[in-house]
């Protein structure tokens, strides 16, 4: 049996200082090849929610863009990740990333209101 430990947070963008996005849970620990669901609650009118992945040393890798419609829509990363799904309930102000979990998924989780990595992804060094 192997487990995975998943830590989610949040990524706010403030352009007002009302924004705010927060996880339901910040931390879960799953059995590999289970599913595991990581959801964000937001309290602001928004069109989209974003989902990336960072591993401890790595940048941010974008993972995919869910869009607030009444048909589920959701823009993949390219090249996708089969594993990774998303979902967003207007009605509970809530996204969701829908992960069939494996140990290599062991890393921090962010959902975030505005797109936070753009093309070049390669992290800055200071």
């Amino acid at each position: 049996m192997f487990l995975c430990f998943l830590v989610l947070l949040p990524i706010i963008q403030d352009k007002c200082f009302a924004q705010t996005i927060t996880p339901l849970q910040d931390r879960t620990q799953v059995t590999e090849g289970k599913p595991v669901n990581l959801s964000c609650t937001y309290d602001v009118s928004v069109q989209s929610l974003l989902w990336y992945r960072q591993y401890p040393g790595s940048g941010l890798e974008f993972l995919l863009l869910v869009l607030e419609s009444s048909k589920k829509s959701v823009v993949y990363a390219d090249p996708p990740i089969p594993r990774l799904d998303g979902e967003m309930s207007m009605k509970d102000k809530r996204v969701d990333l829908i992960i069939s979990a494996e140990v290599t998924d062991s890393a921090l989780y962010y959902c975030a209101l505005v797109p936070t990595v753009r093309e070049n992804t390669t992290p800055l060094m200071l």
